[in-house]
């Protein structure tokens, strides 16, 4: 990118304005460790303390969504004691859809 211009070197003025706007849009990014199905009436009854079993073990990968869609898998890890999550390999969409842990 030319300091003075703002312009990406090589893409036209226009292309560059649109691609800077984009990268300055903020995205929420979530991560889903497991999925359960309960019945609604365990649900209901659940309350500080209850329990709710995944279907997911402590050395599988998570989902990383970007607003609410699979972009990629990863790993938990604990730094600095935050949980942070380390990128493996792109989402295969197919397999978040059919509730693959």
């Amino acid at each position: 990118m030319c300091l003075s211009t703002g312009r990406r070197k090589g893409l036209p003025f226009i292309v560059s304005i649109i691609l800077s706007q984009i990268e300055a849009v903020e995205v929420e990014i979530s991560v889903v460790l497991g999925r359960s199905v309960l019945p609604m009436q365990q649900l209901l009854r659940m309350g500080r303390g209850a329990v709710i079993p995944l279907d997911a073990s402590e050395r599988d990968e998570v989902w990383i969504l970007a607003n609410n869609h699979p972009v990629a898998r990863g790993e938990i890890e604990i730094r600095d004691d935050r949980i942070a999550i380390t990128v493996t390999r792109p989402a295969d969409i197919y397999d978040f859809m059919a509730g693959a842990a």
